[in-house]
């Protein structure tokens, strides 16, 4: 970081704080609340899940716009200014073993692998960027963008089979959870919303009940689209897709559904009409 940089962090030091604290919360924090929440919806069934997904993507053509203002440019904004603070704060955890030095310094330690997490998470599962020379060129050689939002339980379980990535996201949720319910608490010290030793200790207990809960959320996510029966999950996918379409709740768009390799044939039949798509 330059000296030019430098100074302007220096000179901004309390406003750049206060926004970075805030958007740790709004919009980032919120959006990672909901996005696990829609995720746990797998738990109900690839019905219940692909209808949360529909409602997402009913926004169409004005989806990229809501991800890059209230999603990608807040949490970019959180993560530089996140290494920056890291940089430039010091530990004194070999001095004082208290448990809120501790606290302090896996906030910024798990700020960090919830960066590399993040960052690796979107490109596991979407590309980063939807061009499809991208996708084709860089992206899918790799393995990498394997959701498709049609058939989104089904991809999501495809994507996370093996041995390392349950283990990946499995890391990346526990540390992204602790980020945010002990950066709840360090926030409400920031804005003067608990001061006292009293009030800091029930925020504390609120805090981790509420980081606790929404851990089981996140986790109980991972392990549904771990036990998600691929084939039958594409089937509901499929017939809810076709009957959506039908009655022009969607647009069609193949590019957001799943195709097997031409080698393979044809491995998405459609369900049969009576096939209950509803759960």
């Amino acid at each position: 970081m330059n000296a030019t940089n430098a100074n302007f962090l220096t000179r901004h030091d309390f406003l750049i704080r206060r926004l970075h604290s805030l958007t740790g919360l709004v919009p980032v924090g919120c959006y990672m609340v909901v996005h696990l929440l829609v995720n746990s919806s797998l738990m109900n069934g690839p019905g219940a899940f692909q209808t949360n997904v529909n409602q997402i993507h009913s926004l169409g053509r004005a989806l990229p716009l809501v991800e890059w203002l209230f999603i990608f440019l807040p949490l970019i904004f959180h993560a530089v200014i996140g290494v920056w603070i890291i940089r430039s704060g010091k530990t004194n955890t070999d001095q004082y073993r208290y448990l809120n030095n501790w606290r302090y310094t896996l906030q910024r330690w798990t700020g960090v692998v919830a960066i590399i997490f993040i960052f690796f998470h979107v490109f596991h599962l979407h590309g980063w960027f939807h061009g499809e020379w991208w996708l084709e060129n860089v992206a899918r050689p790799w393995g990498m963008a394997n959701f498709k939002p049609y058939n989104a339980a089904s991809t999501l379980a495809t994507a996370l089979q093996g041995f390392l990535w349950p283990i990946f996201y499995f890391v990346g949720i526990v540390c992204c959870v602790f980020h945010l319910a002990n950066g709840i608490w360090t926030m409400g010290i920031t804005w003067g919303v608990w001061t006292s030793d009293r009030a800091q200790k029930g925020a504390s207990i609120v805090c981790c009940i509420g980081g606790i809960g929404l851990l089981i959320v996140g986790l109980s996510a991972l392990s549904a689209a771990i036990t998600t029966d691929v084939q039958q999950a594409r089937n509901v996918e499929d017939a809810m897709y076709k009957l959506r379409v039908d009655t022009g709740e969607i647009v069609d768009n193949p590019e957001k559904r799943y195709h097997a390799p031409e080698s393979l044939g044809d491995s998405t039949e459609e369900a049969s009409p009576d096939e209950d798509v509803s759960e």
